[in-house]
Formats: structure tokens, C-alpha cells, sequence
């Protein structure tokens, strides 16, 4: 029996755009594009009318602004968003809001050579608005085949240690995250103490979106929160966020935990990729490593969980009735990679908890 199409409603000012996005969602043989709206009360009636699976919305409309329609629309009629927003500062501070807004994922909109960067991201674009038709948000004909991008694991940024690390001082705290981890990230940084241990997340986002997204968790943290920068200290108090555009990994100097950072090819088509910070660990800290994998899509980060585990790391997932999609978290899962697996307002006291602990042992609970 033939698996029902997603069906989609694409909101966005611009003509352009609009016959863009149709065009690269037709592509998919599970998506069907119901109807496309100019402006937000466009789109109210027409969700009346065709009851879509996923919206995708354009940050900057006439009549109504994007984020002033999400918020309405979360409050009366919670569905699954996908917001389109410009690769600037100010479209990387509004999309942040909308995320916090209840946004599922995001795209990012080129600044030109629409048609063409369009094209080149028809694959993402199909793929996030798929998943985004499995997410539960909270106040949710002849196809031309697409081109997919080779997958690469962590051994093409970090080969495999033999051993694991093991230093001596106090324990690290990563943290992975994707789809809804913008606002999980939130969670577990605002609960941390300012003496909280050193906390290093790679969370999927474009490279114009990481500094805003660290300097806005700098904000609601009493952790002094900041964008990676290679060779950088790892310090108590302090939580590096890897930069949209390079992987983030974790060597020993001799005397200190640094950052590092590392130009290499996307891991599990990601970049930064999770698995990469994951194993940079489990070479460096091994079991004076404590690590969370959050909500988010595919399954970067479940081997690397399984690595650091291995290597005597205490180690747990987010929950699937509280991640915005089951993911990364359930594929670690499966793998027997956590100890254990908690809601996502129980895992900042966990990771405290944890950090204080000797580690000798990782059984699941």
C-alpha cells in the first residue's frame, strides 16, 4: 500500500520563491505541494481550507511578519514550521526566535543565484520538511532523482585512537544536538551554574547562524557561553559552541584541554558533525567525559556516543516524548550507546549530578 505524501503549504512573498520551493519539493516522491500563499492571512485560510502536514514560512512578509503568524498559529493551531530565513545577522536572530517560538527546523535563504543554490539544496530541503511532518510541536508523476552526497564517517576528520585518553583535573560535559536542539541547548545551558565544568556542543547550523546563536545562549546562561575559536583554553564556567562552518574537537596540550578546530569534509553529511566532537573526546578525556545527544534528525553522533561510552564516559540521551524528533537519541539508543535516557528538563541536573561522580562504570539505567 503506497505511503500517503506529506502535503505542504508554502508561504513566502516572493513569487520566486515560491515557484522555487515547489519545484524542489515536487521533486520527492512523498511530498505534495498543496498551495502556496503570498502572506499570512493568505495562509490562515488556507490551512483552513487544505489542512496541510508542514508549513514552510518566509521570516519577512507584508500584512503580517512571519514570527507575529507563528506565534498565533502555535497558540490556536500547533502543526509542524519550517522557516525560510536570509543568511544575514538579523535573519539568524529571527530565526533563533522562531525556533524558540516553536519553529521545527529551519532553511536558509541565499542572498543570490536563487535558482541555483535552490537546486543545489533540493535534497535538504525535501529531507526537513519530511521529518518535520514527524515532529510534534509544542505551545506541531516522473521524479527526477536527486543527487546524494557521499557519506563520510569521523575517520575522515579523526582517525580511530587505539586507546582511550585519560587525563587527570575535572571532567568535560559535550553535548550534540540538530532539529529543536537550538531551544534544548537553551534548556540545559540556562539550568548550569556559572562553575558548571567546561561545555563544548556541536549543534547542526550555517555558519551565519552560530555567533548569534552562541551570543544569544550567552544571554540566558550564567555560563559565560561564546563561538569556538581554535586553541582556545577549555575552561570551567565557560561553554564553546562549535561554528556553523568547521568541526569542533577537543586535543590535550600537555598541560590543558583546547579547542580545535578543523576544516575537513562534512561527517554524516554534517559540518560540524557530533560523531567528530564525540570521538575527539573519547581520545583525549575518555572517561572524564560526560556527553548528552539531544533531539535531532538522522544519526550523527550515535557512533560517537557508543565510542565514548566504550571508553568509560557516562553517557545519556534526551527522551523521545520530549525531542522535537527522535533521531540522533534513538539511534544512539539502539546502539546501546547511553546508560541512560531522561526528558530533557531532568538532563542539566544529571550531567551536574554525573560530573561529580567518580567514573567507574557505565551501566544502563
Amino acid at each position: 500500500m503506497a505511503m500517503e505524501k506529506v502535503r505542504v503549504l508554502v508561504i513566502d512573498d516572493s513569487a520566486l520563491v515560491r515557484k522555487l520551493m515547489t519545484a524542489m519539493l515536487a521533486c520527492d516522491p512523498g511530498i505534495e505541494v498543496v498551495g502556496t500563499a503570498a502572506d499570512p492571512l493568505i495562509a490562515r485560510e488556507k490551512i483552513k481550507q487544505l489542512n496541510p502536514d508542514v508549513l514552510t514560512l518566509d521570516v519577512e512578509m507584508p500584512r503580517m511578519d512571519g514570527l507575529t503568524f507563528l506565534e498565533n498559529l502555535m497558540r490556536l493551531r500547533p502543526m509542524p514550521v519550517v522557516m525560510v530565513s536570509s543568511l544575514t545577522v538579523q535573519g539568524a536572530e529571527v530565526t533563533l526566535r522562531a525556533l524558540e517560538l516553536g519553529a521545527v527546523d529551519f532553511l536558509a535563504k541565499p542572498s543570490s543565484d536563487l535558482a541555483s543554490s535552490f537546486g543545489e539544496k533540493a535534497q535538504e530541503i525535501c529531507a526537513k520538511v519530511k521529518l518535520a511532518a514527524k515532529a510534534r510541536p509544542r505551545a506541531r508523476t516522473a521524479v527526477r532523482k536527486l543527487e546524494v552526497a557521499p557519506r563520510l564517517s569521523a575517520d575522515a576528520v579523526l582517525p580511530r585512537a587505539q586507546t582511550a585518553g585519560t587525563r587527570g583535573g575535572s571532567p568535560v560535559i559535550v553535548i550534540g544536538a540538530s532539529t529543536g536542539g537550538t531551544e534544548a541547548v537553551r534548556v540545559v545551558l540556562e539550568a548550569m551554574p556559572p562553575d558548571a565544568p567546561p561545555i563544548l556542543v556541536t549543534q547542526h547550523i550555517p555558519a551565519a547562524f552560530s555567533g548569534p546563536f552562541a551570543e544569544r545562549m550567552d544571554r540566558c546562561s550564567a555560563m559565560r557561553v561564546c563561538e569556538a575559536q581554535d586553541g582556545q583554553p577549555i575552561q570551567t564556567g565557560h561553554a564553546y559552541i562549535a561554528p556553523g562552518s568547521q568541526h569542533l574537537l577537543v586535543m590535550w596540550d600537555g598541560a590543558k584541554y583546547v579547542c580545535r578546530l578543523h576544516d575537513g569534509p562534512p561527517v554524516n553529511r554534517h559540518k560540524p558533525s557530533v560523531d567528530v566532537l564525540f570521538r575527539s573526546m573519547a581520545a583525549s578525556a575518555g572517561a572524564g567525559t560526560i556527553a548528552a545527544l539531544l533531539t535531532g534528525m538522522g544519526d550523527d553522533g550515535a557512533r560517537g556516543l557508543l565510542e565514548l561510552r566504550q571508553a568509560g564516559a557516562a553517557t545519556l540521551v534526551q527522551d523521545e516524548a520530549s525531542s522535537v524528533v527522535w533521531g540522533m537519541p534513538g539511534a544512539a539508543w539502539k546502539l546501546d550507546a547511553a546508560a541512560e535516557m531522561l526528558p530533557l528538563d531532568h538532563i542539566a541536573a544529571r550531567l551536574l549530578t554525573l560530573a561529580r561522580q567518580p567514573r567507574d562504570g557505565a551501566s544502563r539505567t
